[in-house]
């Protein structure tokens, strides 16, 4: 009885530590649907190069803001991305607020802040190197591009969260090398990166966290 009570005990501290320096209310199922809406803008992002290639207009980065709509298969990629972007940070918001709400905890503390602070510091950094390469017209260095420096967040976020996240960031950054070696695969790469492993780290986090 005394030994399970001291397990109890040590446990219970250890929750509170994790409670004080992490930021534990991230969601599970927000994982899950990132992937989702991955895969989806994947099978999208699929549908307009197969048209582009057919019509042969495969190389309009640099024509981005001349080009028509209809012809602009590279703008239309770009808005697609932002479609999946801003649908998984939106339902990753709403269900993380969610589970916070449920534990009686709140969103935006000292640990959240410093989450989202080194989680960006890379992605911002990504952004910027990315938009460089679309200036270079070097399209097939964007996909390994994206995944690495998403990679890199996850990996620099992970010590201020559930420690599931850094998988995922070495996950995507070794994807994302892989990927550089194999130029012209990259929605594949895209879709199983951004895609799957998301699915399968919201899988993980919802079993292991958040059913609680």
């Amino acid at each position: 009885m005394t030994t399970d009570r001291y397990l109890e005990d040590i446990k219970e501290i250890k929750t509170l530590m994790n409670k004080s320096t992490r930021f534990i209310s991230l969601s599970g199922m927000s994982g899950i649907m990132a992937g989702i809406y991955a895969l989806v803008g994947s099978l999208i992002g699929y549908y307009i190069i197969t048209n582009a290639r057919i019509r042969g207009k495969g190389d309009t980065l640099d024509r981005l803001f001349s080009t028509p709509w209809e012809y602009n298969y590279s703008l239309q990629i770009l808005l697609v991305a932002a479609g999946v972007l801003f649908l998984a940070v939106v339902t990753a918001y709403f269900l993380t607020r969610a589970k916070a709400k449920k534990h009686r905890q709140k969103v935006w503390t000292k640990q959240s802040i410093r989450l989202v602070k080194h989680f960006l510091t890379p992605l911002i950094i990504g952004g910027a190197f990315t938009v460089c390469l679309l200036n270079y017209s070097l399209v097939g260095l964007i996909a390994p591009c994206m995944l690495i420096f998403y990679g890199l967040a996850c990996i620099q976020a992970a010590p201020y969260t559930l420690g599931t996240v850094k998988y995922l960031g070495w996950s995507c950054a070794i994807l994302g090398l892989i990927n550089s070696l194999w130029i012209g695969y990259g929605l594949y790469f895209w879709a199983a990166g951004f895609g799957l492993c998301h699915i399968i780290y919201g899988a993980v986090m919802y079993l292991k966290y958040d059913r609680n």
